[in-house]
């Protein structure tokens, strides 16, 4: 009979090997230039001693090309549950270290059951990206392995967050399961992602283009839009995944992580009305009012790099969570255009699926105008901000700053699509178009046949201003809740929160929209 020792003996040797990946030399590699192993990715990310491994002895079935012989610890990912912060979270990195990280049938099975038990306990799932892409050598059972995780990810969207971590190669089939994702985090040094290589390119259109061009981190944060947060290294894409995590609940049946101050400050800060501007021409950084109004250090700004003509982000107010929304008017005037109203709306979604409030901060000229725009389907990218807002059931409360112009009154979630709350500052401008377009239009003649046609016109801008797009008009016909003091935004908005987080809306049932993608 084996003796016990024996057995244990056996074990751990088993264990070491599993934990070893493609071997103690390739690890030490990894980790001498400065990259992170499978494993250390998930000791970074989870508390100590919190992590539990499923599925460590899982080996791979595939018989042709010699793999019958072939050891692969683990099947190249590392799948298990532990905790952040004291919440549970469900994660799996694949480890490069073992035949690149290539996605195999019992591979992605490992993932698979890693998503199915997220789905049951109500987890997050954290995907760490590391792979050279489909096992060649398994041919279409590699397919089928894919496909089995993207019906996954579509099974869990809306049921718990999911965040990738593009830290590695991530290229062809492999990326389409991060964009079915909520969040990509991508790290700027080892890691591309893309459809068809720089290689695939040349071949078939005969272009030379770099790596970085099509499949770099940089790229797709500030063009492509496919990247949320930029990361320096493995280090850094970790303290995004728990600052994110921050904000999240665990799933769709719970509310965020509220830590709602007893009492709100009803103080008044000075300091907003110093940054707006005396010239209602002149652009107001929004990112300094967002700063007044959330909580000190509580703003995650998400997708920074694209469509900066907008800004959406999480943070907090007297401790509760919200998703903010906001015009910059330093970026084209803060005007909307094709790639803001994708980025707005599919954060408003995000937040609704999660029971997010959404707060909304004003300051719009209009649709940005252009035969791009037009020819490139900016009434159809436009109507997805309509129908997200529309959509949305979550707490919403708005704040017009200074201009909110035509469609873009309504895109930025005023009382009819559905805003709880609408206040605006005495500056607000509500209108169908600015003041001076309104008038070159209203008073042609008039203008044409003055002595100072320029001062006549800015004479009659004034008026129209004055009367027609006028905060207190809107006000009175029951479209404003009130008109405040910019000081008292923050208290304002506070206020507002914690009486609408008990919101219930019920809609007509359907099996869902049909968003204009």
């Amino acid at each position: 009979m084996t003796e016990f020792s024996e057995l244990l003996e056996d074990m751990r040797r088993r264990q070491q090997a599993i934990a070893n990946g493609g071997g103690a030399d390739k690890l030490a590699q990894r980790r001498a230039k400065g990259l992170m192993t499978a494993r250390d990715r998930l000791d970074s990310l989870f508390d100590d001693a919190t992590f539990q491994e499923m599925g460590g002895h899982v080996r791979h079935q595939a018989r042709a090309f010699g793999m019958e012989s072939r050891e692969l610890p683990a099947d190249g990912v590392v799948v298990g549950t532990g905790y952040v912060d004291g919440r549970m979270v469900s994660a799996f990195a694949q480890d490069f270290t073992v035949l690149g990280g290539t996605l195999g049938k019992m591979h992605a099975k490992k993932i698979v059951t890693l998503m199915e038990e997220a789905a049951k306990f109500g987890s997050p799932v954290v995907a760490f990206k590391d792979s050279a892409g489909a096992r060649i050598q398994e041919g279409v059972d590699a397919l089928s392995g894919y496909g089995c995780v993207f019906y996954q990810n579509v099974l869990l969207s809306g049921v718990v967050p999911q965040i990738a971590v593009v830290c590695g190669p991530c290229a062809g089939g492999a990326s389409y399961s991060p964009a079915l994702m909520d969040f990509i985090i991508m790290t700027r040094a080892n890691a591309y992602m893309f459809i068809t290589g720089p290689e695939v390119i040349k071949a078939v259109t005969g272009r030379t283009v770099a790596l970085n061009d099509v499949g770099g981190a940089d790229m797709h944060a500030a063009v492509s839009g496919n990247v949320h947060f930029l990361a320096q290294d493995d280090s850094d894409a970790v303290r995004i995944v728990r600052k994110l995590l921050s904000y999240l609940p665990q799933n769709n049946s719970e509310e965020p992580p509220h830590r709602p101050n007893p009492d709100i400050s009803l103080a008044e800060d000075d300091g907003v009305r110093a940054l707006i501007p005396d010239d209602p021409q002149s652009p107001m950084d929004v990112r300094r009012i967002i700063e007044r109004i959330v909580d000190p250090g509580e703003f995650l700004e998400v997708h920074r790099s694209f469509a900066e003509n907008i800004i959406v982000g999480f943070g907090r107010i007297e401790g509760m969570v919200v998703g903010l929304v906001a015009n910059e008017p330093t970026v084209r005037a803060g005007a909307l255009d094709m790639d803001a109203a994708d980025k707005a709306a599919r954060f408003i979604r995000f937040c609704n699926c999660f029971n997010i409030p959404v707060v909304t901060l004003v300051d719009v000229p209009g649709f940005l105008p252009g035969v791009e725009q037009e020819r490139g389907g900016i009434i159809r990218h436009g109507a997805k901000m309509l129908f997200a807002y529309a959509s949305c059931t979550t707490p919403k409360v708005t704040v017009i700053l200074r201009k909110a112009y035509g469609g873009s009154y309504l895109a930025m979630c005023s009382r009819e699509m559905g805003a709880d709350f609408v206040f605006a500052w005495p500056t607000a401008e509500i209108a169908v178009m600015g003041a001076d377009g309104a008038v070159a239009v209203l008073y042609a003649k008039d203008i044409k046949a003055a002595e100072d046609p320029k001062a006549k016109a800015k004479e009659l801008a004034a008026a129209y201003r004055a009367e027609f797009a006028s905060p207190y008009l809107a006000a009175s016909h029951g479209y404003i809740t009130d008109v405040i003091d910019p000081a008292r935004t923050r208290s304002t908005i506070a206020l507002a929160l914690r009486k609408a987080l008990s919101k219930r809306e019920l809609r007509p049932p359907k099996k869902h929209g049909n968003i204009p993608l």
